[in-house]
Formats: structure tokens, sequence, C-alpha cells
């Protein structure tokens, strides 16, 4: 038995926070009946509904997408603006972002509509490497790449250490590419790993997620993950959390 709500963001559809303020507006019903109240425990032979949809009983569906440019990561959109999810018209399940990558970035991004999947990946313990192909205007120098590979201190605290390689630097444009890998996911991290610098970030492209590229997948296409890919993010981030 979990808590109503608890299962509401397991299945991906809202935070835990925004879970239970639907439970409050009578958006939610168990096995056909509107529930208001909180503490409300539910097992997996309970039929429970959002909205009018049930939930949890779709098969768990796993995509690898490139993301655009001018593209945000959420499922609606106040201002009305492209949504990662006007590239999945032809999907049935109701999936969603793992993690976001912000309104400018570009890249791989997962996509699904397994709860308890995402929540893995994204938890802060397991140290999921991301790597990102980052073009500055400005000059990115070898003692600024070691204080970055050792963690530099933003506001929210000194970032964890990243793996930095130097694609390209040219002093009479004025520029830098950078290679950064990091095992954080800290609301627009590499920018403002940049910032610190005073550099300003003209390109940011997310190429990696541990082991996982984008291939041949031009921006706004996707692929379905392989099951044997599924299992070894899966391990990959429980071995990093059992290894603390």
């Amino acid at each position: 038995m979990e808590r109503l709500q608890k299962v509401i963001a397991q299945a991906g559809i809202a935070s835990r926070r925004k879970a239970e303020q639907l439970i409050v507006e009578g958006k939610v019903k168990v096995n056909g009946k509107t529930v208001r109240q909180m503490g409300v425990q539910v097992s997996s032979s309970d039929t429970v509904e959002v909205n009018g949809v049930e939930i949890g009983k779709e098969q768990k569906v796993y995509f690898l997408f490139n993301k655009p440019k001018k593209c945000v990561c959420t499922v609606n959109d106040d201002k009305d603006r492209e949504t990662v999810m006007d590239y999945f018209q032809d999907v049935r399940e109701r999936i969603f972002p793992v993690g976001r990558l912000d309104y400018e970035t570009t890249g791989l991004l997962i996509m699904t509509n397994d709860g308890e999947f995402a929540n893995l990946m994204m938890h802060p313990r397991n140290h999921i490497h991301k790597t990102y192909e980052v073009a500055v205007k400005g000059i990115i120098t070898d003692d600024m790449c070691r204080m970055l590979e050792n963690g530099i201190n933003l506001e929210d605290g000194k970032t964890l250490p990243s793996e930095v390689i130097v694609l390209q630097r040219s002093r009479k444009k004025n520029r830098t590419v950078l290679q950064i890998t990091i095992q954080e996911g800290r609301n627009r991290q590499v920018r403002r790993m940049m910032e610190f610098f005073h550099c300003e970030v003209t390109r940011l492209n997310r190429i990696q997620y541990e082991f996982l590229d984008l291939g041949q997948l031009r921006q706004g296409q996707y692929r379905r993950l392989r099951s044997y890919e599924v299992r070894k993010l899966k391990n990959i981030a429980n071995a990093n959390l059992n290894a603390e």
C-alpha cells in the first residue's frame, strides 16, 4: 500500500505537492469514487483516475529524443510555446521528460511514462553523467578548466568534479568550445558554470547521457530505448546509489 499522492507522482502525472492539490480539488478518483482527503492509501489492485484518465495501466515506454532549440521541457505550457510533447503526437502513452533542458539548450533528453525510472535517473545521489558541448564568448583558460574539474562555488553550493575537454580555443575570435561532463542535475548548471567566469554561452548541446548518445538522430527526432539500455541505466544508477 502507498499514499495516493505518491502513486500519482510516481506515474509522472505531477509532483507530489501538485498531486495533493489535485486531490483537494476533487480531480482524483479511486475505484470510481472522488477522493479529497489526504492520507488515502492504495494498492496495485486499485483503479486511480486523474482528470478522468486512468493511470498505471499503460505499458512502460522509453524514448531518446534530440530536443530542438526554443522548445520547453513541459507537458503543457501556459505561454503557448512549443513543448517537447509536440514531437510525440503519434505516441499514445502519457509520457513526460526525465529532467529538463532549458529553452535554448538542444540535445539528448529521455522521455517516458515510468515515474519510478524517472525518479531514479534524477535522484541527486545517483550521479548520472551528462555530457555537453558548450560554446562561449570568451577564453576559458587551462587554469579555469582545472577549476571546473575540481568544482566551483555557485550560489547553491560547490559543484561536484567534472570532466572538461577543450575542443576549440580562439583568442582571435574570442571563443572557446568545451566538452564538459557533469554528474549533477542542477538548474541551468552548465550555463551558470560558464557565467562564473563571465563567459556568455552561445550554444549548449547535450550530446551524451551516460553511455547513450544521439547517434544519427536529427533535432526533433526520437527513437525507442532498447530494453537492455533501460536495464543498464537502472543498473548504473543503483550501483552509484549503493556505492555511497
